[in-house]
């Protein structure tokens, strides 16, 4: 089994400067594709990363379809809730079916 390499994580400042010296160069290469490479390498990003946090931005401004930071947010909270209950609803079921078979192994009283 190969490891990964983890992944860098980078500062809001540093997305946005990279995010800045794409829209201020773009216009100095032939290809968005060619500006990603050589304005990631020079920062030290993947060019990737630098077309993610454009796209990203893109999508939070209206300009691109997908979800907004906002909204990627959202449904992350969302997911995490449906997961926690969905756990509380099992633990519950096990509990009601445990003190259910207690009941019934009871032995019944006359009085």
């Amino acid at each position: 089994m190969t490891q990964r390499k983890p992944t860098p994580t980078y500062t809001a400042e540093f997305r946005e400067r990279g995010i800045r010296l794409f829209k201020e160069n773009r216009s100095n290469y032939s290809s968005d594709n060619a500006a990603y490479k050589v304005i990631g390498s020079k920062l030290g990003c993947s060019p990737d990363s630098l077309r993610a946090w454009c796209q990203q931005l893109e999508r939070d401004a209206g300009l691109r379809d997908g979800l907004s930071s906002d909204e990627k947010a959202r449904l992350k909270a969302l997911e995490l809730e449906v997961r926690e209950l969905r756990q509380a609803s099992e633990i519950l079921k096990k509990a009601s079916a445990y003190f259910a078979q207690v009941e019934l192994d009871r032995p019944f009283r006359k009085w």
